[in-house]
């Protein structure tokens, strides 16, 4: 009997810590998920997709025009820009997370036109939903 017992708590001792292991593992692949979707659809000037991360309220740069506009008006703003830049390819240079793991951060080149942009996002991180808060494009 005191076999089986060892046995039985050997197991579950076993997939206890197989689950913490994995725990990890599962929570970093969602914030990988959201940002890959998000550069796919700066790279072939998806506004759909990319207004679908926007916060209600968000900072957009296009240029020199800079301004703080809710979720409809900022998707327009980048649906202008993107008709008028049509996009050819979006490299990501730099993401990362802050200490808090609240916010994400990107930054990478467009092409598109004729001209390059070097594009910054900011996002807050809500659980597994990321918002984009604010949004640059700059010429280089």
């Amino acid at each position: 009997m005191l076999v089986g017992n060892k046995q039985n708590t050997l197991k579950i001792m076993k997939n206890s810590l197989f689950i913490l292991l994995l725990i990890p593992c599962l929570a970093m692949v969602e914030p990988n998920d959201n940002v890959r979707t998000i550069t796919n659809a700066i790279s072939n000037g998806d506004v759909e997709t990319l207004s679908s991360y926007f916060d209600e309220k968000v900072e957009v740069a296009v240029l020199d025009d800079e301004d703080v506009y809710n979720k409809s008006e900022a998707k327009t703003i980048v649906k202008r820009f993107f008709s008028e830049h049509q996009p050819k390819n979006f490299n990501q240079v730099h993401q990362g997370t802050s200490k808090g793991q609240d916010s994400h951060y990107m930054i990478g080149n467009l092409n598109a036109g004729s001209a390059t942009f070097r594009v910054y996002l900011y996002m807050k991180i809500t659980g597994s939903d990321y918002v984009i808060q604010e949004l640059r494009f700059d010429e280089e």
